[in-house]
């Protein structure tokens, strides 16, 4: 089991960061042999990316849902993020032109990916009484200090520094 962290914490840092959304809806349940594919081509890019750092991959977490599933990943930069989608290398691009073949617009699978940029103090986020989630899980987190007590509170505070 995973290690409850009592309290309230956060996570601060002053880098921006970048935080991805993807997913896949299967439109057509009785087609497998189409979305059978393009489920099992997450793994090894997970697997790749785990096992290399430097690719910028910081962590993440997977929802199932009815008819699909989502996948919400924290990047070290759109940068890092775009290197892995469009090196030749990575299990990306292959999985890509794959599904395009295979797939395309015949509507059986829908795949989607929403990009969002963060920049330092213009996110907040708070955990308690839990396991390390979510960005606490892919960036440091500590405990809510000073004036961190109410999410704009932690917004502000990220805008100007806490006195010493």
């Amino acid at each position: 089991m995973s290690k409850i962290f009592p309290g309230r914490y956060t996570v601060t840092t002053d880098e921006p960061f970048t935080v991805f959304l993807i997913g896949m809806r299967i439109n057509k349940l009785w087609a497998v042999h189409k979305w059978w594919p393009v489920s099992a081509a997450m793994g090894p890019m997970i697997a790749e990316l785990s096992g290399h750092p430097e690719k910028g991959y910081l962590g993440g977490y997977t929802l199932p849902m009815w008819r699909g599933v989502v996948m919400v990943q924290y990047w070290r930069s759109f940068a890092h993020l775009e290197a892995f989608a469009r090196n030749q290398e990575d299990p990306h691009l292959s999985a890509w032109k794959r599904f395009n073949q295979a797939i395309g617009d015949d509507g059986s699978v829908g795949v989607w990916h929403e990009t969002y940029v963060i920049e330092p103090g213009k996110f907040e986020n708070i955990y308690v009484n839990m396991p390390r989630f979510g960005l606490g899980r892919a960036l440091d987190h500590g405990p809510v200090l000073g004036r961190r007590h109410t999410a704009r509170k932690r917004l502000q505070a990220a805008e100007a520094p806490e006195p010493a």
